[in-house]
């Protein structure tokens, strides 16, 4: 179907004021084999039925209509649809035609407006007013905290203007106007209560909530950023959800963050991302540095695809993040021995996030320098050529674990197999793993089959998921897509999921599974959670951005039919992939636990939270079938 027609029959859809519970009520009385049969002549082929496709001309069957699932779809040319849909495209009908089609075949009066949902009674709908309300609640606290944020930047800006001191120092380093401007640049005033001057309430608790204000012991209250350079902190939709403040002298700390917040969370965040966006994209790369000033010294010289960490170790948030905008991600750091381990904690935190025709780089500047005083120095050229000869984490990665020790003699070897152990195990891009064993296998004196013994590494494929991916005659797909799959072919799978507990798979990042995986698979629970199994979901989310990806589940749910695989052996596969990503959230979060106490400090309740995750059985939180 062309993508305009598309387009035009989800806005019917979004537009008509039929409510889509009215609309699963229909769907679910009329049968989708009686509806086609009307037009098309059907044959039983198993549990579906099959025919020629009515929308393009073949020989052989290639339209299978589900009545389990009550979708069609051709392996042809990739119709696919509802019975709403199937009139759409066959009789050219528009949404609404085809629903009120069908409700007179059923008997049913269509509503011509959506009903008040406070006039039901009903538990689930109280339940569904209330997260309603708690949903709006913190929504608006969100948006109050926002316009905060955004008032306050505003203020910073203005007050930049006054201080011919910030002034001066912003041109001693090279900056101009435009680049102040373009990254919001503000400034602090160095009285205490600076911003009781344009916030009328400076009393109000949003202040303190939005981290712009520090309240004593004693009530007594004050700016948390004075005297200051203020660099505003973006999210991806260019909201302001904090700031960063650099002192104009010897001053200590020298750069000081807004805490965590609502809005706000170091390990999370970049800064200038919203900024490096369309030089990312025209570079093909970016870049990720340590400081503030840096990031902005280099837009000034014309290298636009810089970001940095908010004062933080690289997490693996950051990485996450970085490889959904771009192939290559460089990580520059000063070549003393701390940035030495920084880089190396950046490149264990990267690990997981690898995939196969990504690229994560490390370049060590010169003793001395920082992004800012080389690209001053130097020149966009020169540091451009020094991003050009940074090592691949590969590289970098051996070149760390061999130099310390004397790789002629076995025992050098040894321990560097054995510092090579974790890099190996962690790494999740297959060819890229497949390499970096070879590599290491060679330097270490063994052979390939040797280091995979020693280091437990299975290279074949593990019994334990055998069943789809064999039926399906197609790789083994990641452990979310296979519960994705599982769930839309048999919805009732979706009653073993707990709810907080998949909350908490969607708060860190999983290696392997994007995170667009695991939203859509909450989104599908909670859909069969207050539709029921029966609902057509395919339906429900016409004309949304996750049309396509729902119709591409159904269509492997048909091929899960046509393989005659039984409702027995997927609830083992969806039980023993839930069980799979529950293990990998664990490590996951172990992960990010040790990156944030090795970076931020040991809190007692970071402590805590890693002793429970090291005592949490493997199999914790496995329903049980």
């Amino acid at each position: 179907m062309p993508a305009d027609t598309k387009t035009l029959r989800g806005l019917l859809y979004a537009d008509s004021m039929i409510p889509k519970s009215f609309v699963q009520e229909l769907l679910n009385r009329v049968d989708i084999v009686d509806v086609i049969e009307g037009y098309v002549s059907l044959k039983r082929a198993g549990s579906n039925l099959v025919a020629c496709c009515p929308f393009h001309s073949e020989k052989s069957p290639s339209f299978t209509v589900s009545q389990t699932k009550q979708f069609y779809h051709c392996f042809g040319c990739g119709a696919h649809g509802s019975s709403i849909g199937f009139l759409m495209e066959h009789s050219g009908m528009t949404f609404v035609e085809a629903v009120k089609d069908l409700a007179a075949r059923a008997g049913m009066q269509v509503p011509e407006s959506a009903p008040d949902p406070r006039g039901s009674k009903s538990a689930r709908a109280a339940a569904a007013d209330s997260t309603a309300n708690e949903a709006m609640d913190e929504a608006a606290t969100t948006a109050e905290l926002v316009d905060v944020l955004q008032h306050a930047a505003q203020f910073y800006k203005t007050e930049l203007k006054k201080s011919e001191r910030a002034v001066a120092y912003l041109k001693g380093r090279g900056l101009t106007g435009e680049i102040a401007a373009r990254y919001g640049l503000g400034y602090a005033p160095a009285s205490w209560q600076g911003l009781a001057s344009t916030f009328e309430h400076y009393q109000s608790q949003a202040l303190v909530e939005a981290g712009l204000v520090v309240q004593g012991d004693e009530g007594k209250r004050y700016d948390r950023f004075r005297d200051r350079i203020i660099f505003p902190i973006a999210n991806q939709r260019g909201q302001i959800i904090g700031f960063g403040g650099r002192v104009m002298d010897k001053s200590e700390p020298k750069y000081l963050n807004s805490p965590e917040t609502p809005l706000f969370e170091k390990g999370r965040e970049l800064y200038g991302l919203v900024q490096a966006r369309q030089g990312i994209r025209a570079a093909g790369r970016v870049i990720v540095v340590e400081g503030y000033m840096d990031v902005v010294a280099l837009a000034q010289y014309g290298v636009t695809y810089a970001v940095a960490t908010l004062g933080t170790a690289t997490t693996p948030w950051h990485v996450q993040k970085l490889l959904r905008q771009t192939d290559e991600v460089v990580f520059c750091f000063d070549g003393d021995p701390a940035g030495r381990r920084a880089a190396w904690r950046a490149l264990e935190n990267s690990l997981e996030q690898l995939q196969d025709g990504k690229q994560v780089k490390f370049l060590f500047l010169p003793d001395g320098d920082d992004p800012d005083s080389y690209v001053r120095k130097a020149g966009r050229e020169a540091f451009e050529t020094l991003i050009a000869g940074a090592l691949p984490l590969s590289e970098f990665g051996i070149k760390a674990l061999s130099d310390p020790v004397d790789m002629g003699t076995a025992e050098g070897r040894a321990k560097f197999l054995q510092g090579a152990k974790p890099l190996v195990k962690q790494i999740a891009a297959p060819m890229l793993g497949l390499m970096l064993r070879r590599r290491i296998a060679e330097l270490g004196g063994l052979s390939e089959a040797e280091l995979n013994q020693h280091f437990q590494i299975k290279t074949e494929v593990r019994p334990s998921v055998p069943a789809l991916a064999a039926r399906r005659g197609r790789s083994q797909p990641s452990t979310v897509r296979r519960m994705l799959e599982g769930l839309v072919a048999s919805p009732e799978l979706g009653v073993l999921i707990e709810p907080d507990e998949l909350s908490s798979c969607r708060a860190v990042p999983i290696a392997g599974e994007a995170q667009s995986s695991l939203d859509l698979l909450s989104t599908l629970l909670d859909f069969y959670r207050s539709a029921g199994p029966l609902a057509s979901v395919g339906e429900h989310f016409r004309g949304t951005e996750l049309e396509h990806s729902i119709a591409e589940l159904e269509v492997t749910a048909v091929k899960e039919e046509l393989s005659g695989l039984g409702a027995e052996a997927l609830k083992v596969e969806f039980l023993g992939a839930w069980s799979n990503l529950l293990q990998k959230r664990d490590e996951a979060h172990k992960k990010l636990l040790i990156a944030e106490g090795e970076s931020s400090g040991w809190t007692q309740e970071r402590k805590e939270q890693l002793r429970r995750l090291q005592q949490r059985p493997a199999a914790l939180g496995t329903p049980n079938g």
